[in-house]
This record gives C-alpha cells, sequence and structure tokens, in this order.
C-alpha cells in the first residue's frame, strides 16, 4: 500500500489472488442459497473498498436473478424452465466474478498494479497485459458514455429496444464508433505504455510502496477457508 495510507487499502496482489479463489468457488458452488452468501460476502468486501454503489447494485441485482430462480424453479413448465434455467444457470456461475472484477477495477490503480507485481516478481509478460486491461476497460467505459450521450441528442437509443425498432441506424450510429474508438484507444495506450518505458529491461522505480497489512492477511485467510469449505461441501459431504 502506499506509506502512510488508510489500512483499509488492499494490496492489489490480495485482490488478484482473490479474484482467482472466486472463480474456483464460483465454478462449484453447492446452491443457490450458498452463492446469495457468497454474493452477499463479496457485497461486504466492496463496503471495505468504499464502493457503497458497487455492493448495493450488485446485492439487489443478484437478488432478483435469485428470486427469478426460484420461481422458474417452482411454477415454470418444464418447457419455460428448459428455455431460461441454463441462461440463469450461467449468471449465477459468473455473477459472483463481475461484481468481485468491478472492485477491482474500480480500486486499483495500474502504478500499484505494477508496482505489486514487481514486488511479487511477478513476470511483465504476466504484469504487462494485465496492466493494460485496468487502464483500457475504463477508457472504453468513458468513451462508451460519450457516444451514448451524443446519440441520444438524436434521438437515437443504445438499450435493445431501440436496436430492435431501428437496427441498421443503431449499429450505424451507436456500434460502429465503439469499435473505431475501441480500436483507437489500444493504439494510443499502447504508445503511451512504450513512451514510458514499460518495455525497459531494466528494474522498474515507483514511489509507491507495497506491502501487505492486517487486512490483506485476514482477507486472505478467509478467503482460503471459504474456499476449502466450499470444495469440502461440493465433494465430501453427504
Amino acid at each position: 500500500m502506499i506509506s502512510g495510507e488508510l489500512n483499509t487499502h488492499i494490496n492489489p496482489c490480495t485482490k488478484i489472488v482473490l479474484l482467482f479463489l472466486c472463480i474456483i468457488i464460483s465454478s462449484i458452488l453447492p446452491s443457490i442459497e450458498y452463492e446469495l452468501a457468497f454474493v452477499a460476502l463479496i457485497a461486504i468486501f466492496s463496503l471495505i473498498n468504499r464502493k457503497i454503489k458497487i455492493a448495493f447494485t450488485g446485492i439487489l441485482i443478484y437478488l432478483l436473478v435469485y428470486f427469478l430462480s426460484i420461481l422458474i424453479v417452482r411454477y415454470g413448465s418444464n418447457t419455460f424452465r428448459s428455455i431460461f434455467m441454463p441462461f440463469l444457470g450461467l449468471v449465477n456461475k459468473i455473477y459472483p466474478v463481475c461484481m468481485l472484477s468491478m472492485i477491482i477495477l474500480s480500486t486499483t490503480k495500474v502504478g500499484e498494479f505494477l508496482s505489486a507485481m514487481d514486488y511479487v516478481g511477478v513476470s511483465k509478460k504476466i504484469s504487462i497485459p494485465l496492466a493494460v486491461m485496468l487502464r483500457y476497460i475504463p477508457t472504453i467505459k468513458e468513451d462508451w458514455l460519450y457516444i451514448k450521450d451524443s446519440m441520444r441528442f438524436r434521438g437515437i437509443s443504445p438499450s435493445f429496444l431501440g436496436f430492435i425498432k431501428n437496427p441498421s441506424l443503431t449499429v450505424e450510429c451507436i456500434y460502429s464508433p465503439m469499435i473505431i474508438m475501441a480500436s483507437k484507444a489500444a493504439d494510443e495506450l499502447t504508445i503511451a505504455s512504450i513512451t514510458r518505458g514499460i518495455e525497459s529491461p531494466n528494474k522498474r522505480t515507483s514511489i509507491i510502496r507495497i506491502n501487505f497489512g492486517i487486512l490483506d492477511y485476514l482477507s486472505l485467510i478467509i478467503g482460503v477457508v471459504i474456499t476449502a469449505f466450499t470444495i469440502y461441501l461440493r465433494y465430501f459431504y453427504d
């Protein structure tokens, strides 16, 4: 963490490990009720990182998916279940990972991430693509918001309903500019990274001090315990 910051700032290395554990847990969750508790735990982690909006929005959206799944299982016909349950099952598997990824992307700066990767000795072949991804996704999000705002002045909606009403105009005025801006953003990020010496073979220097605090160790311990408990419930508990 940065020297002198509050201890609630979690090390980027810890976040990456927690994401890896989250992927394992999400792939072997024993029940939808267990997943609801797991999503609530991720919401608490979001609150610790001061991302209140992600916490409450994430838990509310998952509650909607949860109750929809329950209603379809209990009251839906066989045809209805066969159509919607595979989709809801996929959502249940990837939702915790997506929620935790949003927290990581919104709370991790590129400089902190690179310093953390250097601190633990991760190869640049791994850290550089991940660092570019951390910078690329927020840039694309900003471009998407700009395009949406400008197209709404012309009466063109980026929503699914707008696409159904006028698919050709939506693709031409929204998605085509988005693809062009995404390609341009990738080129600009590559040039900026090379200019800053990201490919230099010398050891990277930084004013950011990377340390592991009490909250990092506590988060890792909780993550490992939950992973072990989930594996036990999934494969060993009768």
